[in-house]
């Protein structure tokens, strides 16, 4: 009951703003809304203030980040407004990523501009699980089929993850961590530039002794560990005022302990089960601005590259699963300056995905490897235009061919209309689809005749501000239907693939649709105080009209999400937060069963940061306040309660 009082409150304080607009003072034109003013890419793939963006988006800064205190990003996410997320354990556990009730795998990925995904996993998605806050700038979530930009994957989403761009003298800066299940992290970073030249080089290590991925409420008692080191550099060279080139690199190597299906039940339990997992991020980039700078090109090629393993020692096959796979993307991308307040981008793209995957057993020690590629070429062009000052329409379309399924077409629209120097009105239109996936297509379970996935959706919102910008309200209201998702069709059962393939196939057999609200509100009464909440209604359901499970609840999408943190900072350089987040119930298994129930949770944070000096800063949490018992993904643990201390020191 407590928390249907809270929503309720929530929902009647975001729509109350022409109630406190009466009741507030007349913040006027010149009103220090720098919300507003905060420049985003991932929407229009260049460089705008969010006023004249239509899409659904939440920023957050190096500021947030860092005191958010987040060890990986997974965890920050979820505390944005539409995201969900599930761990199959402790950190370093397989973690997918929900935006607005997608599936895992219809999130695109980036790290500054490059794609990240893994075409040997079956979904073809990426795994949150090694992506930690290491050296970000920036961090953007946009909601919504985005896919006439960012092609396929793109129907739930896009996080574009934006590391820091080296600059000024010689400068380095050392983060030291340690904590509770004997975890501990160093993070370091050094960088200089000039006019002419810029480079940056940083690394990272964690380690931790973890917890029973196997829930110890149902007998886990073995610690499964985590370990992750990571490098990453970037150089940016000017050879003229119009011309400059830059090269970016990250590099990651993991290993993470998990608990399997022990014979003779294979039912989830203890094992000694270990996973190594190595990833490689590459980009390079000529950038050339004509016409006086009207004229901006970027020719660029991105390369990512994962090699996974997974080790059973106790197993007379030790080797489980051992697979390589890469993606190779060549892109153009150019943004001409039309006139005042009319900008075109438009583009081309290669993208090559190769795979090489086996599954070794004691059935089958040794299996015929599957080693397939596919590639998929795309244009794209949109076009942005302010016809007036306070109004900004955007209108896209892209064009992809796939190897195998041929031609796909998306589209999306956009408006922002500021209808007052406070009032911020959007909305957008946008098509997604998701290509089948090599593992979909090629494998015993394949199926060449496969579709790609196709969504459509839309979103309408309003936002704020007040007070000269220290209470911002924000409310939308989204639907998205996805049409031929592939599922997999277990044999035998009737199905019309079983005769040739007697373990099961792929199949074109899901619909989905989806509807919700998201509403947020900041409030900064003093300078020191600023409180901050979210809440996300999120109903996600089978869509397919006559069979067993038709409106039942998607798994693992929790309905409701409540998310609030208050922080003040007082004299002397020390700032305090308290943060809490609540999870509403959800469904392990699209059956919703009873025993699929995955129950509603909250947790509790508090942490401390001291600046010491003007170099050196101590801070410290504690996690999971209450120790609160919880799973997201069925039968696995999750982490209790922790304590956690740091310095943070620049040169």
């Amino acid at each position: 009951m407590r928390h249907s009082l809270s929503v309720a409150s929530l929902i009647s304080l975001a729509f109350s703003g022409v109630a406190l607009a009466d009741a507030a003072a007349d913040a006027g034109p010149d009103a220090d809304i720098g919300e507003l003013d905060r420049i985003v890419v991932t929407s229009t793939r260049t460089e705008q203030p969010l006023s004249r963006v239509g899409d659904s988006i939440t920023v957050l800064d190096q500021e947030e980040v860092r005191a958010s205190q987040k060890t990986v990003v997974s965890d920050l996410l979820a505390l944005t407004p539409g995201v969900s997320f599930s761990r199959n354990g402790g950190l370093g556990s397989t973690t997918g990523v929900r935006i607005r009730g997608a599936e895992a795998d219809q999130t695109v990925v980036l790290i500054d501009g490059v794609k990240l995904n893994d075409p040997s996993s079956p979904g073809g998605g990426y795994n949150f699980a090694n992506l930690v806050t290491d050296d970000i700038t920036r961090i953007e979530v946009l909601r919504g089929p985005q896919s006439t930009l960012w092609g396929s994957q793109a129907i739930g989403g896009v996080v574009n993850i934006v590391t820091s761009e080296p600059t000024g003298p010689l400068s380095a800066v050392l983060n030291v961590e340690d904590g509770a299940r004997d975890t501990h992290s160093v993070r370091a970073r050094v960088q200089s530039g000039d006019e002419d030249f810029a480079w940056r080089l940083g690394g990272s290590y964690l380690t931790t002794d973890g917890i029973s991925s196997f829930d110890e409420r149902l007998g886990g008692v073995e610690e499964d560990g985590y370990r992750n080191a990571a490098f990453n550099g970037r150089a940016i060279y000017k050879f003229s005022e119009t011309v400059s080139a830059d090269v970016r690199g990250y590099w990651s190597k993991s290993r993470n302990d998990f608990d399997g299906f022990p014979p003779p039940f294979f039912s989830l339990g203890d094992t000694n089960e270990y996973g190594d997992n190595e990833e490689w991020v590459a980009y390079a980039g000529l950038n050339v601005d004509l016409l006086d700078g009207r004229f901006h090109n970027r020719v660029a090629f991105a390369y990512t590259d994962t090699a996974r393993q997974n080790i059973d020692p106790d197993s007379v096959v030790p080797l489980t699963f051992d697979a390589t796979s890469s993606n190779a993307r060549w892109e153009y991308q150019g943004t001409f300056d039309i006139a005042t307040g009319y900008q075109a981008v438009f583009g081309l793209e290669s993208e090559k995905s190769e795979m090489t995957s086996v599954s070794p057993s004691e059935f089958d020690p040794a299996p015929t490897p599957l080693d397939r590629d596919v590639t998929i070429n795309s244009a794209y062009a949109q076009i942005q235009a302010s016809p007036i000052e306070s109004l900004t329409l955007t209108a896209g379309v892209r064009r992809d061919d796939h190897d195998e399924f041929g031609g796909q077409t998306n589209g999306r629209a956009a408006v922002a209309w500021s209808v007052l120097p406070t009032t911020l009105l959007r909305a957008s239109y946008g098509e997604g689809f998701k290509a089948p996936t090599l593992y979909q297509l090629y494998s015993e379970y394949g199926n060449l005749a496969l579709a790609p996935e196709e969504a459509t959706g839309w979103d309408v919102g309003v936002e704020q501000h007040l007070s000269a910008g220290r209470i911002v309200l924000s409310a939308t209201y989204f639907e998205r239907d996805t049409d031929n998702m592939i599922d997999f069709v277990s044999c035998p059962g009737g199905g019309s693939g079983c005769a040739t393939r007697p373990m099961g196939y792929y199949e074109n057999i899901q619909k989905t649709r989806t509807d919700g609200v998201e509403l947020a509100a900041s409030f900064r009464f003093i300078d020191a105080l600023l409180i901050e909440t979210n809440y996300t209604r999120t109903d996600a359901r089978n869509d397919v009209v006559g069979s067993a499970n038709f409106d039942h609840h998607l798994p693992r999408r929790p309905m409701d999400q409540l998310n609030g943190v208050v922080s003040y900072e007082w004299p002397h350089g020390f700032t305090t937060a308290a943060e809490v987040q609540y999870v509403g119930h959800s469904f392990d298994l699209i059956s919703n069963s009873s025993i699929s129930r995955l129950g509603a949770y909250t947790l509790a944070e508090l942490r401390l940061n001291v600046a010491v000096s003007e170099t050196l800063e101590v801070f410290g949490r504690i996690e999971n306040l209450f120790d609160e018992k919880y799973q997201t993904t069925r039968r696995y643990g999750s982490v209790g309660r922790g304590a956690f201390v740091g310095v943070h020191k620049s040169f």
